[in-house]
């Protein structure tokens, strides 16, 4: 795609449709007629694109990309109770409901909105004009990002069709500094490498461990009844850390299969070195190292997660935070599994926002305590976060509770001792939001 029928080869025409005509054969061979409710969805949501008003259409194509997922999730499991190992097509489904949600907000912000009610950001994003059903086609169905994504933004989409990806990145930079003579043409090919020699070693932890450490031992009368404490701990914290690998594997490999197309080029570093991480889903090491649930979080399925900023946090008008764990858990399925993490999850990260806010300033003094801080705080993120995601996997309710039965839902109890101990104060995100909501009231 990027040799053949690069943006001097072939037309911005071509590429949509062989984008579009290939990811649609993809989603054939691997679902067969299941990806019928793909193409219904992109077909539904086109039509509300093209027939709503601007100042709605965010509304309606929300509504009913979420309520087919949502469908489909139900329709999957407890009616025709496809088995979890099957192939599934609800992971494409939930990739192209983003994209929708997406790019009928940025139609509403470029169409609908003041320019003044947006912050610099979404005035970034805004798209000003509504797209053709081939644009539309290609940007939901094209063959690097149909099956496991990410999601993108649709004017990040089109730049790269078009041939201006990489230099929309590169406009900014004093390349006569750098020692260029006029504006290079940055090759993904060290990045493509480096990706693909992490997702084989990602895929061969995955294959070693996930085997030797399943989580089906996590219900275990060995794990539930007999092991110690300290034990579970340490158990509980091998085993999720052995279930991790197929997602670095999964997600490196789609950014790789971008970059090596020629798109997911983010612009130059601080020691000018050319980065291809405009498309990453996450970030290994911060989230092997993460000092706290919010940095954890951050680097974890990134695009999800500024996909969630983007249609929900930032535009919530009350309870931003549990808005957004609720969207993500209805978004992911209805499993019970779910819903018991992202409770769990929005219990837990009320908790360490109160501990960092309250606690954090007072080892800040010499490194020796910070050091020392950020240790501490590194284990217990691991280690909560661990206890977190345990119903995500197992999904069911039954060993759900019999796993946090096992481990006295000691992260529970403490999370809730801390809230009423430590005082919750509102980070500096929120006071702007509701400083932006009062000024915009007045106006």
């Amino acid at each position: 795609f990027r040799t053949y029928l690069g943006p001097g080869n072939a037309s911005s025409g071509v590429r949509h449709a062989f984008a579009t005509i290939f990811g649609i054969y993809f989603l054939i061979f691997c679902f067969g007629w299941y990806s019928i409710h793909i193409f219904v969805l992109v077909v539904l949501c086109y039509g509300i694109m093209v027939t709503v008003s601007t100042a709605n259409i965010h509304r309606y194509s929300f509504v009913v990309a979420m309520g087919y997922l949502t469908m489909c999730h139900i329709s999957r499991i407890y009616i025709f109770h496809y088995g979890i190992l099957t192939t599934d097509f609800s992971g494409p489904l939930m990739i192209v409901t983003q994209k929708i949600t997406t790019l009928a907000f940025q139609v509403h912000d470029g169409l609908g909105q003041r320019a003044e009610d947006l912050t610099s950001e979404q005035q970034q994003l805004a798209v000003r004009s509504r797209p053709s059903f081939l644009e539309y086609s290609s940007y939901l169905l094209n063959f690097m990002s149909v099956i496991a994504g990410p999601c993108s933004n649709y004017k990040d989409y089109i730049a790269f069709i078009e041939g201006r990806h990489v230099l929309m990145k590169l406009m900014d930079v004093n390349w006569k500094a750098k020692g260029y003579a006029r504006l290079p043409d940055p090759s993904p090919t060290g990045a493509v490498m480096h990706k693909l020699a992490v997702t084989l070693v990602s895929l061969l932890f995955f294959l070693t461990l996930s085997k030797t450490f399943s989580v089906s031992c996590l219900v275990d009368d060995w794990f539930v009844n007999k092991a110690s404490f300290l034990s579970r701990l340490c158990y509980l914290y091998v085993v999720m850390q052995a279930s991790k690998p197929k997602y670095y594997f999964a997600w490196t490999l789609a950014d790789a299969i971008h970059n090596a197309a020629g798109y997911g080029f983010s612009g130059v570093d601080q020691d000018g070195n050319f980065r291809w991480d405009l498309l990453s889903n996450l970030n290994i090491w911060k989230i092997e190292t993460a000092t706290s649930f919010k940095m954890y979080i951050e680097n974890w399925n990134i695009q999800t997660a500024a996909w969630l900023k983007r249609v929900c946090y930032e535009r919530a008008p009350w309870y931003p935070t549990a808005l957004t764990f609720i969207l993500s858990a209805l978004w992911h399925g209805v499993y019970p599994g779910y819903y018991f993490t992202f409770i769990t999850g929005l219990l837990v990260t009320a908790a360490a926002r109160a501990v960092r806010s309250n606690v954090r300033p007072y080892f800040l003094s010499n490194k020796a305590l910070k050091t020392t801080y950020d240790l501490i705080t590194w284990m217990m993120t691991q280690l909560a976060i661990c206890y977190t995601v345990v119903p995500f996997v197992l999904l069911a309710v039954e060993p759900t509770i019999s796993v946090y039965k096992s481990m006295y839902f000691h992260v529970h109890i403490i999370s809730l001792l801390v809230l009423l101990v430590l005082p919750l104060k509102p980070p500096a995100s929120s006071k702007r939001q509701l400083l932006n909501s009062n000024n915009r009231k007045q106006m």
